[in-house]
């Protein structure tokens, strides 16, 4: 089959873009639908493999899956086109809402809308959570790898990070050693060569930032190009991680913004992760105004995206030898069943900080556990969280029309 044009590649990918609403899982079945069902691009099986490599990488598989998917139609170029349309629209809309928020978000009626988009979000996670244990939990192992996860987080505070490669060694370690398939010829292909460079694109501006005393940036380039590395199982299994660290350890924000960022987050285009451009955004409004919230967000969104890049161009060649290594796949299986109890964490941490005005943590030495003040009790907040369940699980909306109903319900409490 001929390859398609550059400009019909930009004119699909771009709709792509505009479109990807709902989280990973509506993001992939809308290229599905484009690239292999509407047009014979790929072949399913192609795209099926494809998106069982991006589940093994660092990163918004849905992002990566379109970069790879421009990448099998036209090289780096078709690569970049595809990944760079999946981001940029929900970038430019993540843009403009900071800009809103920083004005008009401390207003009681704002406020109110939000209580509403906060007691969604509760739920959206919960959705995420119930989500993943169904396809990630199938023995007792996976649940005791995520019942540890949950702990070491939820009460033990341990690094995510070391969470992650901890059941990834764990995986590879115990994975069943049957014999691999013949592997098919090596691709031509420079992986020295795609190190180099997209290591350097992505990392010589971060470097530039630190020599040339933009310390703001620097910490924040810095923060997202590691949250990058390790961000397996999608957004939710590494905000938690991500909210202690701007929250408690960097203090940029405050918790009510971050579970803000993540509502505004949900209702744009493109993946999740882009809540990091709207952290890195809100944090330069807050120290310098609008002009370094520019190049925060600037700085944040080539943190997280160009190592996607790296990742798929250096990936993309070997992914049958890659889909033929089971050691890699028990890794994946084992990640993933940690990163059920970090979403667990995350669920529990959101509901806590929406449902109580104050939550400190308690404890000593190794143990700290968040425990709310009971008189600061939110009933409103609580009837929003129900009232989201039922529009949610019973009503069996959507996640766009969920948020919609839950802000208007809370501006509606307000006059109420």
């Amino acid at each position: 089959m001929t390859p398609p044009s550059i400009a019909e590649m930009a004119r699909v990918f771009g709709w792509i873009g505009l479109l990807s609403f709902g989280g990973p899982a509506a993001q992939i079945a809308l290229m599905e639908r484009e690239l292999v069902e509407e047009r014979p691009w790929l072949e399913e099986r192609s795209f099926l493999r494809a998106l069982s490599l991006c589940m093994l990488l660092p990163g918004p598989e849905a992002m990566q899956l379109a970069t790879y998917c421009g990448w099998r139609l036209r090289g780096v170029p078709g690569g970049l086109l595809a990944g760079l349309l999946f981001v940029l629209p929900g970038a430019a809309i993540i843009a403009c809402l900071v800009g809103l928020y920083a004005a008009y978000g401390d207003l009681p009626l704002v406020q109110s809308v939000f209580l509403g988009v906060k007691a969604a979000v509760v739920v959206i996670v919960l959705q995420a959570l119930r989500n993943l244990a169904r396809r990630a939990l199938s023995g007792k192992t996976d649940y005791i790898i995520a019942g540890l996860g949950f702990v070491a987080l939820f009460a033990l505070n341990l690094p995510f990070p070391l969470i992650i490669a901890t059941a990834a060694c764990w995986g590879l370690l115990t994975a069943r050693a049957d014999p691999l398939p013949e592997p098919p010829h090596r691709p031509r292909a420079r992986p020295l060569r795609t190190v180099l460079t997209w290591s350097a694109i992505w990392l010589l501006p971060l470097i530039a930032l630190s020599l040339g005393g933009q310390t703001l940036l620097a910490e924040i380039g810095w923060f997202f190009a590691k949250l990058a590395v390790v961000t397996f199982g999608g957004a939710y299994a590494v905000l938690a991680y991500m909210t202690q660290a701007v929250v408690q350890e960097h203090n940029w924000i405050t918790t009510a913004q971050m579970i803000d960022a993540l509502g505004l987050a949900e209702t744009t285009p493109g993946p999740l992760i882009l809540v990091t451009q709207f952290v890195a955004m809100l944090t330069g409004q807050i120290q310098g105004g609008a002009g370094l919230a520019l190049v925060a967000g600037l700085v944040a969104l080539w943190a997280t995206f160009a190592p996607c890049f790296l990742w798929i161009f250096l990936a993309a060649p070997y992914l049958d030898r890659i889909a033929a290594q089971p050691r890699l796949a028990a890794a994946l299986r084992a990640i993933s069943a940690a990163v059920v109890g970090v979403i667990l964490n995350l669920s529990i941490w959101f509901a806590l900080h929406v449902l109580f005005g104050t939550v400190t943590q308690q404890g000593s030495g190794v143990l700290r556990l968040p425990l709310p003040d009971p008189t600061s009790f939110n009933p409103r907040a609580a009837a929003m969280i129900c009232t989201a369940m039922v529009v949610m699980w019973a009503l069996k909306q959507g996640l766009g029309r969920t948020l919609a109903m839950l802000a208007l319900a809370g501006a509606a409490s307000h006059f109420v």
